[in-house]
């Protein structure tokens, strides 16, 4: 990527188009252009397939960009409007996702300034599309123009897309053999069905103890010793002894864990948080490592945890 540049420029368009050409004869020849699914219209792009994933299919279909962030409230607003139309245009466009927090080096090279902002690539050539948030009617007009500069200027024909199709152009995987821990983990779940907790614990601890990186046991132990620890309690006396006590480590732990177990995902996580800035030493890692297992208990991806973490660490420096 060199930059924004000016589509209209005659020579500019020419080159540009000359190269799509070339890229697309290549694919052909490779075997690729073959038939996508609605699901591989929207894809998330990292610095490291920026150039596969980007540059690469704008010889293809224009490829539009939507810088955004987990922390960006219009964000959430404007990034399923815009993978909603491109499942719509049905390969006419191309949705790339691109996360400002993890790429920070992509949002420099685009020069944005704040987000969401839209950009566009067709035929390997950059052009912003808007900046903030932007109305249903106008995201439309825009992608009408992107496709006829596409289809008019660069002869981009768009992508085939074909319902039944499996994302990712993978064929389906054979059903695998039974792995080696299978039956200890289905054991663990069969516990964890009929209240013996304490067997699902140790079946899971069993598993981990020769695959220390299981990563179904590691999950499943999180969720079983938190089922564990609230066991017994009484709900109405907790909830009043971390009322009471908002410094007593042991009080809060014990209310975010009813917090989890109950749904209440964000709530438990944020008092957690509160009571690590509110102490110190001992009790303060305390509060953090079970707050650690919480965030297993609800799995590292989620964008809750994802925020947590944030808060966490402006809550520890």
């Amino acid at each position: 990527m060199s930059g924004v540049v000016d589509l209209a420029a005659v020579k500019a368009a020419q080159e540009a188009k000359a190269k799509a050409e070339q890229a697309r004869a290549e694919s052909a020849r490779q075997g690729g252009g073959g038939a996508v699914s609605p699901a591989d219209l929207v894809i998330d792009v990292d610095e490291a397939g920026f150039e596969r994933d980007v540059l690469q299919r704008s010889t293809e279909v224009p490829v539009v960009i939507d810088f955004w962030a987990e922390w960006c409230e219009p964000c959430k607003q404007l990034s399923p409007l815009l993978e909603r139309l491109t499942v719509e245009y049905n390969g006419r466009v191309l949705l790339a996702k691109v996360d400002v927090d993890a790429n920070q080096m992509l949002m420099q090279q685009f020069g944005i300034q704040g987000i969401p902002a839209v950009f566009a690539v067709v035929a390997g050539q950059a052009l912003p599309l808007f900046q903030g948030a932007a109305g249903e009617a106008q995201i439309r007009q825009t992608l009408d123009q992107l496709v006829q500069v596409g289809e008019q200027r660069f002869g981009l024909t768009g992508l085939t897309v074909d319902p039944d199709a499996v994302p990712g152009g993978a064929t389906p995987a054979p059903a695998e053999a039974a792995g080696p821990y299978d039956a200890l983990l289905e054991a663990a779940v069969q516990a964890l069905d009929s209240g013996d907790l304490a067997g699902a614990v140790q079946a899971y601890k069993n598993v981990l103890a020769d695959d220390p990186g299981n990563p179904e046991a590691a999950l499943g132990l999180a969720q079983a010793e938190l089922l564990q620890r609230v066991q017994g309690l009484d709900p109405q006396q907790v909830r009043k002894d971390a009322a009471d006590k908002p410094r007593d480590a042991a009080a809060q732990i014990a209310a975010a864990d009813l917090d989890l177990v109950g749904g209440h995902v964000e709530d438990a996580f944020g008092r957690l948080i509160e009571t690590v800035a509110r102490t110190a030493g001992d009790d303060r890692d305390t509060v953090r490592v079970r707050l650690l297992e919480l965030f297993e208990v609800v799995g590292a991806d989620d964008p809750r945890v994802v925020a947590a973490r944030r808060a966490l660490a402006r809550a520890l420096f």
